[in-house]
C-alpha cells in the first residue's frame, strides 16, 4: 500500500499515532485507519508502547508491517517501565536493524496506570532523559519526546517540569510532542516558556479529537490537562446522539487547529485511538487533500 499524493496548499504537516492492535478484530480497524489516512502523506506515524513483553511484540509487529506494506514513516514508542537498559538497547537494535530511525522515548508510566506512583528499576532508565541519550549512543536517531502545556501530573511546578524537558533536549531530542489540550492560550504560554529557557526544538501540538467526551474527560482529569466550561457544553445532551456528537467534535477540532495556525503552528500530531473518519474529516477541513488516480483527475477535468 502507498499513500497517494497530497494536494494542499494549506501548508499544515501532519502526523498520527496509533496503538498495536489486541485482538484480530482490533487489528482490521488498525489496518482500515492507516489505509483511511495514509493519503494525508503524514510526516510520520507512531506506534504506542506498554510495560509488558506481549505489548512490545505487537508494537514491533506492528512497524514491521507498516515497513513492509507502505511507504509511511513509522515512529516506535520507548519507554523505562518494567526494563532494564541492556534490554531497552537491544529492543533498539532490533528496531534498527527492521530499519527504524525515529523513536518516541518516553518514562512512561507507573504499572499501577494513570496517577500511579512510578518507581523506575534499579538496573533501567530512570527518565526519559537517560532514555534519549541513550539511544543517541547507539545511533543517531530522530528522537521525539513529551511535552505538558499544563504540566505533568507529578511535576511540583512548571520550572521543574521545563528543566525535565531541557534535559531531554540537551541529552538529544529533536523533536517534542506536546499532552492533548484544549485551549490554544495554554499551548502559546507554554511554548514561550521553554523558548526563554533556551529550549528550540519544534514543539507540536498533540491533537485529541474527541469521540467520546466522557471518557476523554474521565482521562483527562487524569492526566492534568483541563477541558474548558465552553467546550462541555458543546457537548451536553450528545451522549447517545453518536452522529451529531461526531459532527461537534470534527468542528471544534478544526476549529482548535485553525486557530493555532494563526499563531504560526504548522505541524499537528493526532492522536486517533485507531479510529481514522473523525480525523480524515478534520484533516480535510484543513486543507489537505488526496490526489485522484490520473484516469480519475482527467475525467474531472473534462
Amino acid at each position: 500500500m502507498s499513500p497517494a499524493n497530497v494536494l494542499s496548499n494549506s501548508g499544515i504537516n501532519v502526523s498520527f499515532e496509533f496503538f498495536p492492535p489486541k485482538t484480530e478484530k482490533m487489528e482490521e480497524t488498525l489496518w482500515h485507519s492507516i489505509e483511511r489516512l495514509a493519503p494525508m502523506q503524514p510526516k510520520f506515524v507512531s506506534v504506542t508502547y506498554g510495560a509488558g513483553g506481549s505489548t512490545r511484540e505487537r508494537t514491533h509487529h506492528t512497524i514491521e508491517r507498516i515497513l513492509a506494506e507502505t511507504a509511511l514513516v513509522p515512529a516506535a514508542h520507548l519507554t523505562c517501565v518494567d526494563a532494564s537498559r541492556e534490554e531497552v538497547d537491544e529492543v533498539v537494535r532490533q528496531y534498527r536493524d527492521t530499519g527504524v530511525r525515529h523513536f518516541v522515548a518516553l518514562r512512561g508510566d507507573s504499572q499501577a496506570g494513570v496517577g500511579g506512583t512510578y518507581v523506575p528499576r534499579a538496573d533501567g532508565y530512570r527518565n526519559a532523559a537517560e532514555l534519549v541519550a541513550g539511544l543517541k549512543a547507539i545511533d543517531d536517531f530522530e528522537i521525539s519526546v513529551s511535552a505538558y502545556p499544563e504540566k505533568h501530573p507529578e511535576s511540583p511546578d512548571f520550572a521543574t517540569d521545563i528543566d525535565l524537558l531541557k534535559r531531554k533536549v540537551d541529552a538529544g531530542a529533536t523533536r517534542a510532542i506536546t499532552q492533548f489540550f484544549f485551549d490554544n492560550d495554554v499551548f502559546e504560554r507554554y511554548v514561550e516558556r521553554a523558548r526563554r529557557a533556551g529550549i528550540y526544538i519544534p514543539i507540536v501540538p498533540g491533537i485529541a479529537p474527541i469521540h467520546d467526551f466522557t471518557k476523554i474527560a474521565r482521562f483527562a482529569g487524569a492526566c492534568g490537562a483541563g477541558i474548558p466550561d465552553w467546550l462541555a457544553r458543546r457537548f451536553d445532551g450528545l451522549e447517545t446522539d453518536e452522529k451529531t456528537r461526531s459532527h461537534v467534535a470534527a468542528a471544534f477540532c478544526a476549529e482548535q487547529v485553525l486557530d493555532l495556525t494563526r499563531r504560526g503552528i504548522s505541524d499537528f500530531h493526532f492522536y486517533t485511538m485507531n479510529r481514522a473518519d473523525l480525523v480524515y474529516s478534520i484533516c480535510h477541513i484543513l486543507g489537505l487533500r488526496a490526489a485522484l488516480p490520473t484516469g480519475q483527475a482527467k475525467a474531472a477535468a473534462a
